[in-house]
Formats: structure tokens, C-alpha cells, sequence
């Protein structure tokens, strides 16, 4: 059996090209997945909306009382009164926090609808801690 004297220089430079060609396209696959790894990162932080919630004696006044579509909101609640309060809405509440604290609550609404929020201690919510919050 004879070789030809080049025929294994072509071979090994025919390998080194192909094994290159996959290295690169390895590297620019790992490079695209974690771009679309961080994108979905970015949007999962974009959609986490932040709501702040004062209330005393006996109110609530929010940021906003509403958010265009279904998504978690984070309410940051503080205590602008004298006494004990919390923050309760879609069946998740704060503790109940004294004056001047501040308590955050993440919530995931999951459907366009009005959700009732209002402070649970005594009778507080009778006395007008108590409103409606959309979800559009």
C-alpha cells in the first residue's frame, strides 16, 4: 500500500481547520445562550413592579393604585401613624408593624380583576384603611 508524501500534511491540516471551525462555533453558541440568559433576566426584572403604601389614622395612599397587566408588585408599606398597622391584599399580608417601620410584601397577581387591600388589626379597616387595587 502506498501513501502519497502530502496526502497526510493535507489530512492533519483538513483536521486542524475542521476542529477550529467547531471551536469557534461552540464558543458563539456558549456566547449566545448566556446573552439570551441575561435578556431573560432583564425581563424578568422589568416585570416586577414596586408600589410604595403609607398609613396612619386611619388611610392607606399608594404609589398607584392600579398596573396595566397581570405580574408580581412588591408594596413597600410604611407606617405614617401612632399605633400598629398592616398591609394585607390578595390573601398575603405584612406583620403588623409599629410607627415608622416599613415592611415589604411581594405579590403575584395573576389575573385582571380589583383586589381588595386594607389593614387587618381591630377595626381598622372600618374606620377607612381599606380601598381597591386593579389589576388591568
Amino acid at each position: 500500500m502506498s501513501t502519497h508524501p502530502q496526502g497526510g500534511t493535507a489530512m492533519r491540516r483538513f483536521t486542524i481547520r475542521s476542529l477550529s471551525v467547531l471551536g469557534a462555533v461552540a464558543i458563539a453558541s456558549l456566547t449566545l445562550v448566556q446573552l439570551g440568559s441575561a435578556s431573560s433576566d432583564r425581563q424578568t426584572a422589568a416585570t416586577v413592579t414596586t408600589i410604595t403604601v403609607k398609613g396612619g389614622e386611619f388611610f392607606f395612599k399608594l404609589s398607584s393604585k392600579s398596573i396595566a397587566s397581570p405580574r408580581k408588585v412588591t408594596f413597600v408599606f410604611k407606617n405614617a401613624g401612632h399605633v400598629a398597622h398592616d398591609f394585607k391584599i390578595n390573601g398575603r399580608k405584612t406583620p403588623v408593624i409599629g410607627p415608622g417601620k416599613t415592611s415589604r410584601l411581594t405579590v403575584t397577581f395573576k389575573k385582571k380583576a380589583k383586589y381588595t387591600y386594607l389593614c387587618t388589626v381591630d377595626s381598622h379597616a372600618s374606620l377607612g384603611m381599606k380601598g381597591t387595587f386593579t389589576v388591568r
